[in-house]
């Protein structure tokens, strides 16, 4: 009897499989090397088998090559398997509440990325990285400095303006030895900015030519970085029923504490990607700077809101309602209409 069902937990040399029959009695349990257990795996299965996995590194990989040999793949969040895990964790029983998890019937799983898909997503979390890198050697440049009794600029455009001064002040206070240790520290601020700007040229170059980030960006609020960033993340949004799901799995929508039929709403609840959220809410506050001089109905509903709450609600709110426009966008393939945005 072959498995119609397996459950694999991923690693980086061997590969934990456990498989069911159609009786759902264990009839699998073994390891695998990396370099075969795909082939080997083929053998121990039906045709047409479903294949389950956590969404974790190299989860997309191994499911798009197992989709191109005809199997169903299922990757699901590791959060939702962990409650099927027996006793102790190990690779064995790992495999087993994967199994398990994957036949529930409201299990939430994760859709297979394409490879276009993880190589925008790979210039994202590059250019995040350049980014955070940046800020530290700013920082840096502020802690250094104020032991010489300069006061450094909070803002990074005043920065650049400030210490290309105190390099060239030579009655400030810095000697020759600090001088050029801050000179060292700038030129790899200026390295830095080179980098990003590489990539945004990148990201621009992506949502030009791709149909999906240029619907999206009609939306106000959402820009390339914004829209390459979503389009990498949740792809055409086919696997959410509604624009509230896909808001939900970002993690801009409301926690909730409730019992005994009482509704207690929380902050939201920061679920998914903290990236793509922090990008959505920061476009959503560009939008709130210049709607106060704009008449459209989305300009006046996020200003009447803020009038009425604190501006970081409003602009969640805001970033919500953008989130919920852009999956009408994505899944029934129309271009933005203003006068619907408060509808």
């Amino acid at each position: 009897m072959k498995s119609i069902r397996v459950g694999v937990d991923l690693a980086k040399r061997v590969f934990q499989v456990h498989g069911v029959g159609r009786d759902e009695r264990p009839i699998l349990k073994k390891r695998l090397s990396r370099g075969t257990w795909i082939e080997e795996l083929i053998k121990l299965m039906e045709p047409g088998c479903v294949v389950g996995m956590e969404a974790c590194a190299g989860a997309h990989h191994w499911a798009r090559a197992l989709q191109s040999r005809g199997f169903t793949v299922k990757l699901m969040a590791p959060q939702f398997v962990k409650p099927y895990v027996k006793s102790n964790k190990n690779d064995a029983n790992d495999a087993e509440a994967i199994c398990e998890a994957m036949s529930r019937q409201s299990m939430r799983f994760v859709t297979v990325k394409t490879v276009e898909q993880q190589d925008t997503q790979a210039v994202h979390r590059i250019r995040q990285g350049l980014v955070e890198q940046r800020t530290a050697k700013a920082n840096q440049i502020r802690g250094l400095v104020a032991e010489y009794g300069l006061v450094a600029p909070k803002e990074m455009a005043q920065l650049r303006v400030a210490v290309p001064l105190w390099l060239a002040d030579a009655e400030n206070g810095l000697t020759d030895r600090f001088r050029r240790l801050l000179t060292g520290l700038w030129g790899d601020v200026l390295s830095l900015d080179s980098r990003v700007k590489e990539l945004d040229r990148e990201i621009e170059g992506i949502a030009q030519s791709e149909p999906l980030t240029k619907r999206l960006m009609q939306l106000r609020g959402i820009g390339p970085v914004i829209a390459t960033a979503l389009v990498a993340t949740v792809g055409n949004a086919a696997q959410f029923k509604n624009g509230r799901q896909m808001s939900a799995a970002i993690g801009i929508t409301p926690r909730q504490q409730s019992s005994g039929g009482k509704d207690h709403l929380l902050g939201i609840s920061k679920r998914g990607d903290s990236y793509l959220r922090a990008l959505l809410i920061h476009g959503a506050r560009s939008v709130m700077r210049t709607a106060r001089n704009k008449d459209d109905p989305l300009s006046r509903w996020v200003m009447a809101l803020a009038t009425r709450r604190h501006p970081n609600v409003a602009a969640v709110a805001l970033a919500n309602k953008t989130v919920r426009i852009a999956w009408a966008l994505l899944r029934k393939d129309r271009d933005y209409e203003p006068v619907l945005a408060t509808g």
